[in-house]
């Protein structure tokens, strides 16, 4: 089973992406999901995520194998947007399927905790009047993607 990654700027279909993963499947006992989407903390008026074109997919696609070979998943989706998104919009789409339903939530947990931490994007957050500052990742994420070993 190969993971289905994408690294765009459009936005993503939640119901259209777990259609075409469980599409014609009987194998599929449960599909466990995350969306990702901006906040307007702080008077935010959009983030800007910057991203390696090749580099983000390939180790995108690493870090999801991993997720497959730990556990028995029938499916798998990534997707994780890229550009100015504004608050209300997704920034990351995380499918994970599975006969089993533990299996599917733990592998889900372990994408998103590794894509909030590890995955090589630049994030910029824009405010009213025209400040800006990077984000950095915060410890409480970083210590949760480290319990996954």
């Amino acid at each position: 089973m190969t993971p289905a990654i994408r690294v765009q700027e459009a936005p993503f279909d939640l119901a259209a992406e777990t259609a075409a993963l469980s599409a014609g499947r009987v194998d599929v006992g449960g599909i466990a999901s995350f969306v990702g989407l901006c906040r307007a903390d702080d008077g935010l008026q959009a983030l800007v995520l910057e991203h390696y074109p090749g580099m983000t997919e390939r180790s995108i696609a690493r870090i999801a194998g991993q997720a497959c070979e730990r556990w028995p998943l029938t499916g798998c989706t990534v997707i994780h947007r890229h550009g100015r998104i504004l608050p209300g919009e997704g920034i990351v789409l995380v499918l994970a399927a599975s006969r089993h339903r533990v299996a599917a939530l733990e592998a889900c947990a372990f994408l998103i905790d590794w894509l909030k931490t590890g995955a090589p994007f630049w994030k910029r957050e824009e405010f009213a009047g025209g400040a800006e500052r990077w984000v950095e990742s915060r410890h409480e994420d970083e210590a949760r993607s480290r319990e996954w070993g």
